[in-house]
């Protein structure tokens, strides 16, 4: 197992997986205070009760807040443990996350890329060989399939209704050999900046205890919804509780895509090219920050009267204030989906009403 990950120097931050996955760990925003986590392991055979996606596509449901062992209970049998052999010799070890009672589980990309063979251990014991149904590398999301029926799915919520100090669970197989552990903590942070991979990503911080293993584990909030699927985490000598997820809002189209074609057909986009820049306040001279429009490019977006520097204050009535959380709120959407995009053209406010393009649509 690797050392411990020492923020201050950062240095050999690593996903959470028995593979030798390097990354780089950059802390966007400057750690102010961690607040303790609570440390909850609990190993249950208890039979559970369950809330199953029941549609074709993945939903957010809403619903009252549960105690820790309650979302234990309601979610145990929903999270597997995931083994992989690379070349007949390399093993690794992850987690995975059932979102449908037919078989269908996601993981980490980084956890089966190049593996020759692929086998889930549901959390009653039983394995099964997984087949890869596709996967989207830029994220780092994976969909398995095992031959099996009326398993226990994950309810799925929202990332983007998380406040800073809620409650966090994570479910997952740490050390690869731990599977079913549970960890809590709360949500440190929504947005936290991350380089993973030279790829800079808006990832979910929590102070839940995450360990090698964990990659692809489930992340749920207070009332037992996924909200994300583990990642990362960072650690080091007097430094714990750096724990990343993907937000499930901005994989969840993804996730459909791959389920129903096998692989990312095109994302949901706004036709429009984006860019962080400023405006100046004609009343008091002052610059601020803004997201403004460098090109429409959509036929969507050109009809529905979008223009080159228009400024983008809101989407759906929440407000925007960089490029990259405009686009992670759009990719929470479906292609299809119309939004609401607040925008400033020449002091005046208005609002304007988008339909959602596929990107494969936009570039044609």
């Amino acid at each position: 197992m690797q050392a411990p990950y020492n923020v201050l120097n950062q240095k050999s931050p690593n996903y959470v997986t028995k593979k030798f996955f390097i990354i780089t760990l950059i802390i966007a925003m400057t750690l102010t205070s961690l607040i303790s986590s609570v440390l909850a392991v609990f190993f249950s055979n208890r039979t559970p009760s369950y809330r199953n996606l029941s549609t074709s596509s993945l939903q957010s449901t809403t619903g009252n807040k549960l105690t820790i062992d309650e979302i234990t209970s309601k979610n145990a049998d929903a999270v597997v443990e995931i083994m992989t052999t690379t070349g007949g010799t390399s093993e690794g070890a992850g987690s995975g996350v059932i979102v449908k009672s037919n078989g269908y589980i996601v993981t980490n990309y980084h956890v089966i890329d190049g593996a020759t063979t692929i086998a889930v251990r549901l959390h009653n014991g039983k394995s099964y060989s997984a087949s890869v149904v596709g996967y989207d590398e830029q994220t780092d999301i994976a969909v398995l399939k095992i031959d099996a029926t009326k398993l226990n799915a994950v309810t799925i919520g929202r990332s983007s209704k998380l406040s800073v100090g809620d409650l966090a669970v994570v479910i997952g197989n740490p050390l690869g050999k731990l599977g079913g552990t549970v960890t809590s903590g709360i949500i440190s942070a929504k947005d936290r900046k991350i380089e993973l991979e030279n790829r800079t990503r808006t990832l979910i911080q929590t102070d839940a205890s995450i360990n090698e293993g964990n990659s692809g584990g489930a992340l749920f909030n207070g009332r037992g919804e996924l909200v994300g699927i583990v990642v990362a985490k960072g650690s080091g000598t007097g430094i714990e509780g750096l724990g990343f997820a993907i937000p499930i809002d901005s994989v969840a189209s993804s996730i459909d895509d791959i389920i129903e074609h096998g692989t990312i057909t095109g994302k949901p986009m706004a036709g429009i090219s984006i860019y962080d820049g400023s405006v100046k306040d004609k009343s008091t001279g002052k610059s601020s920050a803004a997201v403004l429009i460098a090109e429409v490019n959509g036929s969507n977006a050109k009809a529905a009267g979008l223009k080159t520097g228009d400024q983008i204050v809101s989407i759906d009535n929440e407000k925007i204030s960089t490029a990259e959380g405009l686009i992670s709120a759009i990719q929470s959407h479906r292609i299809g989906d119309t939004i609401k995009l607040g925008i400033i053209r020449d002091g005046e406010e208005m609002t304007i009403s988008v339909k959602l393009q596929s990107s494969a649509e936009i570039k044609k």
